[in-house]
């Protein structure tokens, strides 16, 4: 059955995740800094609001898709924010990857203001909000997940669409997916560095790992975005790092040791201190190549 939901932050997932729920029927109040997308949405049938508060006002299931926890902080606890106008019965929903200590305060001031808060932290890039096929991991109570999951499987995979556990988990979920894909960047990098050095085509060393154990998202759409030395944009080199840095102060916080993160994070800070922070975070590559000594384009005809 429609809902009114209210959908703050219209950025590169953003947009094309409010687009979903407007294409299924659902009424949909829009908010984001940049005009130029919530004027897109009020086209397809979204309304707008004014601010954060005003979708409080007018919403008892609101989205949030921000870059990073102060947004999130600011978009909520401000004083044009969500909490100062949030309905009792409210269930918040946010999208963005935000630290888990972060998630969990967020979660606690919301529910004593009578409503519940879900980190719902997904993965799969802009091609993953285009295609409504998201995995969302989502952290906080069972009863407000299942009472927005019909929500949630409008944007993403609904086999893909999981509670990990209470408040926050969703976030530690988060993290762990950034970790597992910074670290198979890295080799997936390192594996066609070598390819190059060794004068072997590129293109058919990806093309045998992915019919073996080697095979994954990261060497398919990666990979082939390095052949294609393809870095516009899916998902900002910048954000990733700073999914990182919260990486590095969640492990700290459980005192769990991950040095093959702790190096890419290097890698990405590197990345970003060229000047590519608004590359793909695939660009990851070209910080490897250069250390090897090669460039960034890679010869699809090697000797």
């Amino acid at each position: 059955m429609p809902e009114t939901i209210g959908f703050i932050g219209l950025g590169l997932m953003g947009k094309p995740m409010a687009g979903h729920l407007v294409a299924k029927g659902h009424r949909v109040i829009v908010h984001s800094r940049s005009p130029g997308p919530v004027d897109a949405l009020v086209a397809q049938g979204a309304q707008r609001a004014t601010g954060p508060a005003d979708v409080a006002a007018r919403c008892t299931r609101i989205i949030t898709m921000l870059p990073d926890s102060p947004d999130v902080e600011r978009v909520l606890e401000g004083p044009d924010g969500v909490f100062s106008r949030l309905q009792p019965g409210t269930i918040l929903i946010d999208t963005s990857s935000i630290a888990p200590v972060t998630a969990r305060a967020l979660a606690t001031k919301a529910q004593t203001l009578g409503a519940a808060m879900l980190d719902a932290p997904v993965s799969g890039g802009e091609v993953g909000a285009v295609n409504a096929s998201l995995s969302i991991m989502v952290g906080g109570d069972q009863s407000a997940f299942d009472a927005v999951k019909p929500i949630l499987d409008v944007m993403g995979n609904p086999e893909r669409v999981i509670r990990i556990g209470p408040s926050g988990a969703g976030q530690i979920c988060k993290v762990c997916n950034q970790m597992v894909i910074g670290g198979t960047l890295a080799a997936v990098s390192e594996a066609f560095a070598l390819a190059r050095k060794a004068s072997v085509d590129v293109s058919r060393v990806r093309d045998a790992l992915l019919g073996g154990f080697a095979a994954s998202k990261v060497l398919d759409v990666h990979g082939q975005r390095m052949l294609q030395s393809n870095y516009v944009p899916g998902f900002r080199a910048a954000l990733f790092a700073k999914d990182l840095r919260i990486a590095g102060a969640t492990l700290a916080e459980h005192q769990t040791a991950a040095p093959v993160s702790s190096v890419v994070q290097q890698l990405v800070t590197a990345l970003v201190a060229e000047g590519r922070g608004e590359d793909d975070y695939s660009a990851l590559a070209t910080v490897l190549f250069g250390l090897s000594g090669l460039d960034d384009r890679i010869d699809p005809t090697p000797d």
